[in-house]
């Protein structure tokens, strides 16, 4: 499917054009450049629904395809489109911005128009990414990334903000380097820079092997995977709230959504071959992550491992699926791992967003993460109490949120390749809960611990707004996850019949 007109290109540069505005404009007129930045937002996420309403979830090609040449000396082109595996990610990006420029409307008050111009452009830039078919175009998004989260951790971030970013930087570029002389040596075997064009290139298994530890690198760091997720704890603490949210909610999903669509299709015969790497590192993540989350004093910090935990159980639905290939009539079990995987990825954007946004309610009034600091928090802020109770069970994983529905695929999928993988799983399913609730109850239950808190005002209508559309997310997603399957459907399917035939 071709688009009638250029909704990805929209979706992709109206944001970055705001941004740059912004930018121009200053922080002259601060009401005006928030109210700019909110008008670009929804205008995005108004358009990128579109994507949805005329996405045709029969069909596996990638549709609202925009192709032009670029650099024609080396064949690059500006080619963008989706499928059913990028289309939920970019909705997932343009509808967290919405709310991470509400969240920083008051909270940031200096250089706000800079603040919002920096998360408008990285949207564009993430959208970019989630649409780029060409493979130059794809890594110019990857690298363009760093450049406001860099911004918005160093100058709107903690204490510790320089070390936070160089750290950030450093681990994410390193990775990418590896990726682009994978890109680079691929170019020239197949004298394109389409990525369709390299899912067919027929590679020798050592060609794949070293092309699927360059993707590797680029990807674990992005996830972040064990051993190579040190830097998102530090990021996390040091950045503003916003830039919180976005690197739990969406630029981790970038990592995951790197592996469906260069590692896995690129070089299935090297990712059969090492996907036990990959399954060990997701589960040590699943596992040991969750522990040290459990002994976390910083809210913010708890919150940051419990992601690469939960990110643990994304890279284990998409890996599991060569043991469970292996048994000719167990398909549908490798495709629900899959399914599985990116349920857990959108999930995981609402409701990360959701508790970074909680920590930072209560880190605009007191200026503290500190659980010791709390106590009886529900006394003094009912209605936040009951947003935190509720986003902290579906952290947990509760049935009836959206954090139980993909988690309850990928297990169940891991019950088709290995008992052992489905009950260290299943352990999140314990420890989650512990560290989750564990932190509930010191922040918000008990006797109210000093006067700090006793003078805390609830939620306002601004935050109300943030919390209340998350919460209905989660639960929609949680009691009603049809709609987001049957698009993925497809492709995933698609997905599946190419990483299974061998290329050797």
């Amino acid at each position: 499917m071709t688009a009638d007109w250029p909704i990805l290109s929209l979706t992709t540069w109206l944001p970055i054009i705001g941004g740059v505005l912004l930018l121009a404009i200053g922080d002259k007129a601060p009401n005006a450049s928030r109210w700019m930045a909110l008008a670009t937002a929804i205008l995005t996420f108004v358009i990128s629904i579109s994507l949805y309403c005329g996405f045709d979830s029969t069909t596996a090609q990638m549709q609202f395809v925009e192709r032009a040449p670029w650099i024609p000396v080396f064949n690059v082109e500006y080619y963008l489109g989706v499928d059913g595996i990028s289309m939920p990610l970019i909705i997932l990006t343009t509808f967290i911005t919405v709310f991470v420029v509400i969240a920083g409307w008051e909270v940031i008050q200096y250089k706000p128009g800079m603040y919002m111009a920096a998360f408008l452009i990285m949207e564009g830039v993430m959208v970019g990414v989630f649409s780029a078919l060409d493979a130059m175009l794809f890594y110019v998004f990857w690298e363009a990334m760093l450049i406001p989260m860099f911004l918005i951790i160093g100058i709107w971030g903690g204490p510790n903000r320089v070390y936070a970013t160089i750290k950030f930087f450093l681990y994410t570029f390193f990775g990418s380097v590896f990726m682009l002389i994978a890109l680079i040596y691929m170019y020239f075997q197949s004298g394109s820079m389409e990525i369709l064009a390299f899912h067919d290139l027929k590679l020798g298994l050592t060609e794949q092997i070293f092309i699927f530890i360059a993707f590797l690198l680029a990807f674990a760091v992005k996830v972040p995977m064990w051993p190579v997720h040190t830097w998102l704890p530090d990021a996390h603490v040091e950045a503003p709230t916003g830039g919180s949210v976005i690197l739990a909610a969406i630029m981790l999903k970038i990592g995951g959504y790197g592996f469906l669509r260069f590692s896995m299709p690129i070089t299935p015969d090297a990712s059969q071959h090492l996907d036990w790497l990959v399954i060990t590192m997701s589960l040590i993540a699943v596992v040991y992550i969750g522990f040290v989350a459990l002994v976390q004093q910083d809210m913010k910090k708890l919150i940051a491992y419990s992601s690469i935990a939960h990110m643990g159980f994304v890279t284990l639905g998409f890996f599991i699926v060569f043991r469970i290939a292996a048994n000719s009539d167990a398909s549908g079990g490798a495709i629900l791992g899959i399914e599985g995987g990116m349920v857990q990825m959108i999930s995981h954007g609402f409701i990360s967003a959701a508790m970074f946004l909680c920590v930072g309610v209560l880190y605009d009034r007191m200026h503290s993460r500190q659980i010791a600091d709390y106590g009886g928090v529900i006394h003094t802020m009912p209605v936040f109490g009951a947003f935190m109770v509720f986003f902290a069970m579906a952290n947990a994983g509760l049935p009836g949120t959206s954090g139980f529905v993909g988690e309850f695929m990928v297990i169940l999928a891991s019950f088709r390749a290995d008992f052992w993988f489905a009950f260290l799983g299943a352990t999140t399913l314990i420890v989650g809960a512990a560290y989750t609730l564990w932190m509930v109850k010191r922040v918000m239950f008990g006797n109210v611990a000093n006067d700090n808190v006793r003078n805390l005002q609830d939620v306002n209508q601004r935050e109300f707004i943030i919390l209340g559309s998350l919460a209905v997310a989660v639960l929609v997603l949680g009691l009603w996850p049809a709609p987001l399957i049957e698009v993925m459907d497809a492709s995933i399917i698609n997905l599946f019949e190419h990483i299974k035939v061998s290329k050797l």
